[in-house]
């Protein structure tokens, strides 16, 4: 009898502790954009603290993704450990998160490259502004961080960024694989 007694509450607070797991990991899932921001700027101060210099697990797991490729330029950012370096005539830059994860990379690019849908719309709405750059942003999808590329925080997704420029004024502009186009920031 006391040997029931002690199965049943065993298995009830079995019950308990994996509907309370459940119910956590579906809220952290779910994490609301200020808990994300708030998150963001922490290991942002945690980063600072820690050390100015890039973490060598984010050289070793950029060798494993790339290879040694020659020249590479490293840098700590606010946000990031970033690698730039020259791959197919294109300068591009890796950027690793806290867990020396690549996040994604930027490459430079034309204009040309964006979407023909894109390049028309851009002409006809922007027509006073003439392009500075375009930036190809290239979301590594096995890795939920988000990217900050102009001070701004953003959903990854593959996408192309296109800075304007009219006489002392900067605006960028979000362009994504279909060829929509949004405003993404002013450039100070």
């Amino acid at each position: 009898m006391c040997t029931v007694a002690i199965v049943v509450t065993v298995a009830v607070n079995a019950q308990a502790d994996v509907a309370y797991i459940k119910n956590d990991m579906s809220t952290s899932n779910k994490e609301r954009p200020m808990e994300r921001k708030q998150r963001r700027e922490d290991r942002k101060e945690l980063r600072k603290l820690n050390n100015e210099e890039v973490s060598d697990l984010s050289k070793g797991e950029f060798y494993s993704d790339f290879g040694d490729m020659p020249n590479t330029q490293w840098e700590r950012s606010d946000n990031f450990d970033e690698a730039t370096f020259t791959k197919d005539e294109h300068v591009v830059t890796a950027f690793y998160d806290d867990n020396s994860k690549l996040v994604g990379t930027t490459s430079d690019r034309l204009f040309t490259d964006i979407p023909v849908a894109a390049q028309k719309i851009i002409n006809e709405q922007y027509k006073d502004y003439s392009v500075a750059d375009v930036i190809f942003f290239d979301d590594n999808e096995f890795n939920e961080t988000d990217m900050v590329l102009f001070n701004q925080q953003f959903e990854d997704a593959d996408n192309y960024f296109v800075e304007l420029k009219r006489d002392n004024k900067k605006i960028v502009l979000e362009v994504n694989m279909e060829g929509e186009v949004s405003y993404f920031t002013r450039l100070k």
